[in-house]
């Protein structure tokens, strides 16, 4: 959370920085932090099956009633340790080229997914599969990597009620970098890669 808002203060086209939380301890912490803490999210928007749209959106709303409606929402989640301030630029700049609703980030995966059926039975998911077993020669696979970052403008927020509306354009992270906390495995493997990542940059440098 402290990395978080330190990075955001660190912006210069950041004019307000909120942290959206149900919890008072984590409210303490963001606003020791120097972040705006202006009220709790509701618990029924703070479940595991909770949407970050709905709360961003009811966020929204408490912030109108107190005369406050940003142009822009830039979403960064503390759950993205290894987010350079860099990529936030990326996006910002790009959504200022004009020509999108919103900015997200994404990072290169395995171009074959597969859901598991009954007994285990591998079902593709891709809509179409290539003529090849080899990954060469399927056109490149990305996914979101933990959200972070999104730009949104706020009218297509309130809008399409997601962050990825239709007119929505990316910036491609480096996949090492895209670890996202949702389990202990995570947290490990990210401590791991930020001790690391001067020596990890530069052995990558050597590949060029």
């Amino acid at each position: 959370i402290e990395r978080t808002v330190a990075q955001a203060k660190s912006l210069g086209f950041v004019d307000r920085i909120v942290v959206d939380t149900d919890s008072p301890k984590i409210a303490a912490r963001a606003e020791r932090c120097g972040a705006g803490v202006p009220f709790l999210r509701p618990k029924r928007l703070a479940g595991d099956k909770s949407q970050i749209a709905d709360s961003t959106l009811y966020l929204l709303a408490r912030l109108k009633k107190d005369g406050y409606t940003p142009d822009y929402v830039l979403l960064l989640q503390s759950t993205s340790p290894l987010r350079e301030r860099a990529d936030v630029e990326q996006c910002w700049k790009l959504m200022r080229e004009g020509g999108a609703d919103a900015v997200i980030t994404v990072c290169s995966t395995h171009p074959r997914l597969y859901h598991l059926g009954a007994r285990g039975k591998l079902i593709l998911a891709n809509r179409k599969a290539a003529p090849s077993s080899n990954v060469q020669q399927w056109p490149p696979a990305y996914m979101l990597n933990g959200c972070f970052c999104y730009v949104i403008k706020t009218r297509a927020l309130l809008r399409e009620r997601t962050f990825i509306p239709k007119s929505t354009r990316t910036v491609i992270c480096p996949r090492w970098r895209s670890v996202d906390l949702d389990t202990k495995e995570d947290w490990v493997l990210a401590e791991l890669l930020y001790k690391n990542r001067s020596k990890i940059e530069k052995r990558l440098k050597k590949f060029v």
